[in-house]
């Protein structure tokens, strides 16, 4: 559906987006992650059309945006981080010039604005001044006016910032209901939003791609180690021999003694093995009862924070920013001692031939 080849934009010596690329199939919502500053609106509005790119391409359903953004925009609706609402008008006064804008045929212009408005349930707010509106009305007003005429794909930039929670909540089921007939992509830097929304999520930091797969194919890729806290009725003594002649436990470490009679100990595999059945078949068979097994999975925060605290941000060739000053080029620098190695013996035959003069 979407398909984004080599994007880059830089602004100076800043590089906002370096070399992205990457896929968006039909159907689904995709969930674009990344900190502040990391290039997701920059993405989003190239990918809209709203920027030109420094270098690369950006398809909607076969259609470039830049050779061809007339047709490329009509199979996209945009709902920026700020929305482009005129405060002045009404909610169905902005909607109607929404599908002017739009070019929506004019017999359909009205029936579409009804169905917007009953989708993201702001009927009963067609006469009101739209700056008389809440934050989370406003929200979908601007959400009303990406998905006039039906377009395949619905980009939303941060659509739940600002709102309280019963206002993220609605937000969220209606981006849910609209998945069932459109291709989203949602920016977010918020990790619950995304895990609780998106089937497909794209890991963003310092411009690059740096992850892509669903929520469990991340948790799958970063899992390492399966790590168990177990709580078994019995003396730590007799458990651990039977635990550490388990082939695929790594280490067993005793937690905590218990008044029950229970201890609570760690046990770590190797190389993300499952060992939850063999270590409950060799329990049972030493007459040590389970009374509690807790799976310590990565949440989507540990995966993200992996992900992205070792990317660092890229740097023009000429030179980078450092502090606020610019820091010469390296090899710039080596060439430069390099002329100040061949001037030296220039330097001395100039002597040597006054001293000849002189003579």
């Amino acid at each position: 559906m979407i398909e984004v080849t080599n994007l880059t934009k830089r602004y100076g010596d800043h590089v906002a987006v370096n070399q992205l690329s990457f896929r968006v199939e039909k159907g689904q919502i995709y969930g674009f992650l990344g900190p502040n500053g990391a290039g997701k609106s920059t993405t989003m509005n190239i990918i809209t059309g709203y920027l030109a790119a420094s270098e690369g391409t950006v398809t909607i359903d076969g259609k470039d945006i830049q050779k061809e953004p007339e047709e490329a925009k009509k199979k996209i609706g945009y709902l920026p981080e700020l929305p482009p609402l005129y405060t002045e008008m009404t909610v169905e006064e902005y909607l109607l010039f929404a599908a002017e804008l739009k070019k929506l045929p004019r017999a359909e212009r009205k029936e579409q604005v009804e169905q917007v408005m009953e989708m993201t349930q702001i009927t009963d707010m067609r006469g009101r001044l739209i700056r008389n509106l809440s934050k989370g009305y406003r929200q979908r007003v601007g959400l009303a006016q990406a998905i006039l005429g039906n377009p395949e794909v619905i980009i939303l930039d941060e659509p739940t910032v600002g709102l309280d929670p019963k206002q993220i909540i609605e937000i969220r089921d209606l981006i849910k209901k609209l998945g069932e007939n459109h291709t989203i992509i949602l920016s977010s830097h918020i990790l619950s939003e995304v895990s609780a929304v998106c089937d497909h999520i794209m890991i963003i930091a310092h411009g690059q791609l740096v992850a892509s797969d669903s929520p469990e194919g991340l948790q799958k890729l970063l899992a390492g180690s399966m790590e168990l806290q177990l709580t078994v009725k019995g003396e730590f003594e007799k458990l651990q021999p039977v635990l550490e002649g388990l082939p695929d436990v790594d280490s067993v470490e005793k937690l905590e003694e218990q008044k029950d009679g229970c201890v609570k100990v760690k046990v770590i595999s190797k190389d993300s093995a499952d060992i939850r059945e063999k270590l409950f078949f060799a329990l049972a068979d030493a007459k040590l009862p389970i009374m509690e097994l807790l799976l310590d999975r990565k949440s989507l925060e540990d995966i993200f924070l992996e992900l992205t605290e070792d990317v660092k941000p890229v740097e023009k060739q000429k030179g980078k920013l450092f502090g606020g000053r610019r820091v010469k080029n390296a090899a710039a620098e080596e060439a430069k001692e390099e002329m100040a190695k061949e001037e030296i013996p220039t330097k001395e035959m100039a002597k040597e031939v006054t001293e000849e003069e002189a003579e």
